[in-house]
């Protein structure tokens, strides 16, 4: 099975057309006020119309409720909903089952205590995102550009296809496949100058890296 590439917290037209002709399988778009990347329903809904049938859209949120979902789902029309928050087992199910779209359930890790929720979570999700841990008394679960300890994902036994993020960038990715297996990666900060605004050429590096990184066979 192929690498996916995932290019998260697009925000313009420019970068995600460059995320899509580099050969991005996924692009994200990000739902969540305290981000620098969280979108407008208004421009959510034209880099949707965007996207075409190009590559997978999926939509990250944080502890949504349904009147934000189905707002969400009803502008992008997602392929995907990326559940980065506190999101339980049982709330996975809901939603499942109330918007019928696959579901990523992100899990922050910091320690291999963090992967005892993996069982509960791997019955109702369609994929799981390892993310690092942020820092105590941030604001965001996410795209804060660190790095977890890979070698903790070494012996995984998931029988459900699995993305890596957290820190990486066109230097560390061939790693990053190395150390863990993973099917799938997923950069935000790492293809971006200053916090939110995506550069084109880091975005290109990074799907060249990672690309060549599954051509060496590192998976």
């Amino acid at each position: 099975m192929s690498l996916l590439v995932k290019i998260c917290g697009l925000s313009t037209r420019e970068t995600l057309d460059v995320a899509i002709d580099a050969g991005a399988n996924m692009v994200g778009f990000v739902f969540f006020p305290p981000s620098p990347r969280h979108l407008s329903l208004e421009t959510a809904r034209d880099l949707g119309r965007q996207v075409k049938r190009h590559a997978v859209k999926v939509a990250l949120t944080v502890d949504a409720d349904d009147a934000m979902l189905s707002n969400i789902v009803e502008a992008l029309q997602p392929d995907i909903l990326q559940l980065h928050g506190k999101e339980t087992v049982a709330r996975l199910r809901d939603i499942k089952q109330k918007f019928g779209l696959e579901l990523m359930k992100a899990i922050a890790v910091e320690s291999a205590a963090d992967l005892a929720a993996l069982p509960g979570y791997a019955m109702v999700a369609d994929r799981i995102l390892f993310d690092a841990r942020p820092p105590k008394g941030s604001t965001r679960p996410g795209g804060l550009g660190a790095v977890f300890d890979w070698q903790i994902l070494e012996n995984l036994d998931l029988k459900l296809p699995f993305v890596v993020s957290g820190g990486l960038n066109a230097g560390n990715v061939a790693q990053a496949l190395r150390a863990t297996r993973a099917g799938g990666v997923d950069v935000s900060s790492g293809v971006e100058r200053v916090p939110g605004v995506k550069d084109s050429e880091m975005i290109r590096e990074f799907i060249r890296a990672a690309r060549a990184s599954e051509e060496l066979g590192v998976r």
